[in-house]
Parts: structure tokens; sequence; C-alpha cells
């Protein structure tokens, strides 16, 4: 029904592993045409503010040494409508 009203923008083809760090889930994708991307999403608890998930996302960022001109804010699909 959707594709019918929207239309198909492209198509993503891809692997996802999941791993639990503490309360962030570490998504690990293998994009087909595109290689591999990480997403942390931290799960945050009842009494935990936007700050703190923040906060703990950038303190898992720095120990796996990624940097701030690694990270991407786009989909996938665009990328690979760019390609």
């Amino acid at each position: 029904m959707l594709k019918k009203c929207l239309g198909v923008r492209g198509r993503v083809v891809k692997e996802r592993k999941l791993y639990m760090v503490g309360q962030t889930r570490v998504h690990i994708d293998t994009v087909e045409d595109l290689g591999h991307f990480m997403e942390l999403e931290v799960v945050l608890r009842p009494e935990q503010t936007l700050e703190d998930g923040q906060a703990i996302a950038q303190d898992l960022r720095t120990k796996l040494g990624v940097k701030e001109d690694d990270l991407i804010d786009c989909a996938y699909v665009d990328m690979l409508l760019k390609k």
C-alpha cells in the first residue's frame, strides 16, 4: 500500500548485527555497495535525560575511536542515490 502511494526511491540491501554495551545498542551494518557502518542507540531509563543519553553515546564513541568527522546524518538510500 505504501509503495503504491509513495513510490520507491531505491533499494537498500544490508546485514545488521546487534550488540549491547551497557544500555547502548550498537548496530553494525554491512550495506551492499556502500560498506560498513555503526549506529549507537542509547536506551534511556525513565529518570535519564536526553543530555544523559548524548553523554553516554559520546563516551562510547570516544572509547571506540570514532571521530566527529566520521559521523554521517543521512539515510543509506540517499547515499546510494548519490553514487
